[in-house]
């Protein structure tokens, strides 16, 4: 499984419900990821999507706790259980994370890769995601060129799983 994000110097990926910043490249290397794959993302998240459903050339999935909540283009699952089950028939290397915090947390410990874009700037956050570079479990293992965009500069990163010798 991977997870996809954005995230500025200090992990931080969002405020109040929204991206901290939106960048053209980031946005097209997103699309270039994640289309024709399987999206999987909370409530809030599609929430926050363009009039409020699924991302097309996708297969939407999102987690939510709320029995009764649809969504157009999307399929709902109210359980990891029930995620899982779902994800079983797809090749787990079509499958992307794509948000809140609270899902990027909760799947963090079943996602091989992570493709993140470093934003060389500090926002202020309310929302994080765990400091890879700081967590021994992954490590980069590719890194775009520097690109800058509105006067921010970002670079693309690949962090991959360590696997233990046995």
């Amino acid at each position: 499984m991977n997870l996809i994000l954005a995230a500025d110097e200090n992990w931080g990926i969002g405020k109040d419900g929204d991206l901290l910043m939106r960048l053209p490249g980031d946005m097209e290397f997103f699309k270039e990821k994640t289309r024709g794959n399987v999206v999987v993302m909370g409530r809030a998240t599609l929430e926050s999507l363009p009039k409020k459903r699924g991302l097309a050339k996708r297969v939407n999935i999102v987690l939510t706790t709320r029995p009764d909540f649809t969504a157009e283009r999307c399929e709902i699952v109210h359980s990891h259980e029930e995620l899982f089950r779902r994800l079983e028939a797809f090749d787990s290397s079509s499958v992307f994370v794509i948000g809140g915090a609270r899902v990027y947390r909760e799947l963090l410990p079943y996602v091989d890769t992570c493709y993140i874009t470093k934003i060389r700037k500090s926002f202020d956050a309310d929302r994080h995601f765990v400091d890879l570079d700081a967590d021994s479990r992954f490590a980069v293992t590719w890194m775009s060129e520097e690109k800058e965009e509105n006067g921010v500069a970002y670079r693309f990163y690949k962090y991959e799983r360590v696997r233990k010798e046995q």
